[in-house]
């Protein structure tokens, strides 16, 4: 439309959001419980989807010819939502919110090979260089192990055994706790510090 400038904008801002939706997804599911999470993005995903579906589609959901064949594709988009909102929590799980989110990016290249089959669609050469810049990012995101706050009795990498470690009593909980350590050059006078 002539909004362009407003368009972009919202679509900047619904990607932001997303990006953050599954910032907390990650945190939810790795420190909390991935069956509450979906218990509840499914309860409050239904409850705002319908109040903006009564609010800005409505009028465009009355004008549709239902059938059953109408009825079969809402179905089946339906059936695609359940299963990658139940599935990307493990998915996050093993990997991380980011190389998720790069990899729903190559989605849209699938989406134009579609095009280009079904629907006869012209497309630009950028698709394809975008698509190859977004699998460039995606292997080296992969391919360096990031620093992961995890349990010190479990994982003792982190430890370094030329300095004194300092203990720090442990609650009944196991809760995850955090190894802090320095990759750079010690001083004496700092000693290391473990929270159980």
């Amino acid at each position: 439309g002539e909004n362009k400038l407003i368009g972009d904008l919202l679509v900047l801002g619904g990607a932001t959001l997303y990006g953050i939706s599954n910032v907390c997804e990650e945190y939810i599911v790795r420190n909390l419980s991935r069956v509450e999470f979906l218990g509840m993005i499914g309860l409050f995903g239904s409850f705002f989807s319908g109040i903006q579906l009564a609010i800005m589609e409505h009028k465009e959901l009355l004008k549709v010819p239902w059938d059953w064949q109408i009825g079969l594709l809402y179905v089946g988009f339906s059936a695609c939502m359940f299963g990658l909102y139940s599935f990307m929590p493990v998915v996050i799980k093993k990997t991380s919110a980011t190389a998720v989110n790069l990899s729903l990016l190559t989605a849209d290249l699938y989406s134009l090979f579609c095009g280009l089959f079904l629907f006869h669609y012209k497309f630009s050469g950028l698709y394809l260089l975008s698509f190859f810049t977004i699998l460039v990012g995606l292997v080296l995101y992969s391919s360096t192990s990031t620093y992961v706050a995890q349990d010190p009795r479990v994982y003792k990498q982190f430890r370094n055994p030329s300095g004194p470690v300092v203990d720090l009593p442990a609650t009944s909980q196991l809760e995850p706790s955090v190894t802090y350590t320095s990759l750079g050059q010690e001083t004496e006078e700092e000693p290391h510090v473990r929270v159980a």
